[in-house]
């Protein structure tokens, strides 16, 4: 049986999209390149409009909708986040009527995005695929239901990501692709893979919600939680389309857990000053879980999208600062006399740290009534400099620790 959607598609799509989304940079990771001996580069769809590399299948497909013989009036679409945007930008473009139903909890920032883009937005169910099943109810006659991966359409225009990297860095020989319902990595492989068969394509998914990863094996689907850092691609239903595509054409798919999605997207903004989403950082993620299967290659890694929210990224920012010991906090006992504080601080502030809180605690401890503890979160120079201060702390006659 012949695919739904073939590489010419993908050309067509690239066409048809040509001029309506960015052609987004491909950046060399010099340094990340050195230590993993590839080289390594980043393809950012984080720069897209709405940043994601959504906005390749909704222009598309809004586009073959508002063109058609009988043309929409509107679009309905299901979606938490970065397929919304993508799906209400090019439906106010083309003068279409967008509505876009979201779960009750998703995040206000992202209904705000959404609404700032012309859509009206409907807040229904408490997961994802409640909120889809509400949306194919308000599709009718004239309203078109968008899917998120599900349509040619959509995987046609996804797939244009591969032909733009293949045009830029024709020495390419690895992909590297975030998997979630699979449109995406289906539309790379199939313009990839036509054009280079040798070429390995590698998909990423969450060890939280691998469904992907069990469709294409022909396993029981697992327990799937979509509480991950990576909740743009925590998705329950593989594509009817998407999958077969994906067990025929891409080459391995990999698991990435949450430490190393949450010190990929550290690294990209520190190292590289790239913001990425959780699961724009997955393909980056695979890198660093496996080095050894990607030396020698010229690697393109997807950063597909940059939509993270603000609270979360400065969390994850700072938790990769106590990591690193950047930031530490120390609890230190203390005899509860005037002047000892002062000692104290003075003592922290001579090895070169930067005291940001302290906490002065005498209620809620077990230390004697004439005792305290001194919670102080410091600023350090690293884990030499934390070693070096508790040492100074010891030596002055305190009982201290890292908490």
């Amino acid at each position: 049986m012949a695919d739904p959607v073939t590489a010419r598609d993908v050309d067509a799509a690239a066409a048809a999209i040509a001029g309506h989304v960015v052609h987004t940079p491909l950046v060399t990771a010099t340094r990340l390149s050195e230590q993993l001996g590839c080289e390594v580069r980043f393809k950012l769809e984080s720069l897209q409009m709405t940043g994601s590399f959504k906005d390749r299948g909704a222009c598309h497909k809004l586009q073959l909708l508002a063109r058609a013989a009988v043309p929409a009036r509107g679009v309905v679409a299901a979606s938490a986040g970065n397929h919304a945007q993508g799906v209400a930008w090019h439906a106010r473009r083309l003068g279409l009527s967008a509505t876009i139903v979201m779960p009750q909890a998703t995040p206000f920032s992202k209904v705000e995005r959404t609404e700032s883009h012309g859509a009206q937005v409907v807040l229904h169910g408490e997961s994802l695929a409640e909120a889809q099943d509400h949306a194919l109810g308000l599709a009718r006659e004239g309203i078109e239901f968008v899917h998120p991966y599900d349509d040619p359409a959509i995987v046609a225009g996804q797939g244009t990501v591969a032909r733009e990297i293949l045009a830029d860095w024709p020495a390419v020989d690895c992909l590297v692709v975030p998997i979630g319902g699979g449109g995406l990595i289906a539309g790379m492989a199939l313009c990839s893979k036509a054009q280079r068969p040798q070429l390995r394509v590698v998909g990423v998914q969450t060890t939280a919600c691998p469904a992907m990863h069990a469709a294409v094996r022909g396993d029981a689907p697992p327990q799937l939680r979509t509480l991950t850092l990576a909740d743009g691609i925590a998705v329950k239903r593989p594509g009817r389309i998407t999958t077969p595509l994906i067990a025929r054409l891409v080459d391995d798919i990999v698991l990435v857990d949450e430490p190393a999605i949450e010190r990929a997207v550290q690294l990209l903004a520190s190292q590289q000053k790239i913001v990425a989403e959780g699961a724009g950082a997955c393909a980056y993620a695979a890198l660093l879980d496996d080095p050894a299967s990607f030396v020698g290659k010229h690697v393109a890694v997807v950063v597909s999208g940059g939509n993270i929210d603000r609270r979360m990224l400065s969390t994850v920012l700072l938790r990769g600062l106590a990591h690193d010991g950047k930031i530490a906090r120390l609890r230190i006992e203390i005899e509860d006399v005037p002047g000892v504080l002062a000692r104290v601080t003075r003592l922290i502030g001579d090895t070169g740290a930067d005291i940001i809180d302290i906490t002065h605690e005498r209620t809620f401890t077990k230390q004697p009534p004439r005792c305290a503890e001194l919670d102080v979160t410091c600023e350090t120079r690293g884990r030499a400099h934390v070693e070096a201060l508790l040492a100074l702390l010891h030596g002055q006659g305190f009982r201290a620790q890292l908490l």
